[in-house]
């Protein structure tokens, strides 16, 4: 039985991870049973997942950060989002993604890589200049980021940043199990 485009995915990513040397498209095409361009919409597909994949001249990789990430878990006002991004990054931080946990859909996670002021205020042109919404519109303004950092201290300085504006909550066992 052909295993689906997600199952493919996960093998692809499981066989980066886990490889000593870069792995050629080719090869990952003939343990996958399928031609290079699909593997080549693979990995498109990985990096829109948030998968740091990169292509050399000797095959795919996955870099691997070493700087520290910590999830937190944030409630705010949709105008306060400008504040809450500017406020973590001038801080050191990078907010890497964006997540929700929704009843019906389920995790749902967005790639954000915004590390600068002016990513800040792309991000927010952006969302000004579109029809659509936060994400965390459907959770009532619940949602989650991965955010790294230089450093462990500068983690611990960020949370207690988002906990003396208010937008900092606690995760429940549940949470921190299924959003990792």
């Amino acid at each position: 039985m052909a295993m689906t485009g997600a199952e493919r995915r996960e093998l692809i990513r499981d066989l980066l991870t886990t490889a000593e040397h870069p792995v050629t498209g080719g090869a990952l095409a003939k343990e996958c049973g399928v031609s290079r361009q699909v593997i080549v919409q693979d990995m498109a597909l990985l990096r829109a997942d948030g998968v740091r994949v990169s292509s050399t001249n000797r095959g795919y990789v996955i870099e691997h950060d070493t700087r520290p990430r910590r999830l937190y878990k944030v409630r705010h006002r949709e105008d306060e989002v400008a504040d809450e991004l500017t406020m973590i990054v001038d801080m050191g931080g990078t907010v890497e993604d964006t997540l929700v946990n929704h009843r019906t859909y389920g995790v749902v996670r967005a790639q954000l890589s915004v590390a600068s002021r002016r990513d800040v205020q792309r991000f927010v042109d952006d969302l000004a200049s579109s029809r659509s919404t936060l994400l965390s519109g459907i959770t009532s303004g619940y949602h989650f980021h991965h955010v790294t950092a230089p450093d462990e201290a500068t983690l611990d300085e960020i949370g207690r940043a988002l906990e003396q504006r208010g937008w900092l909550v606690e995760m429940s066992p549940y949470e921190r199990e299924a959003i990792s």
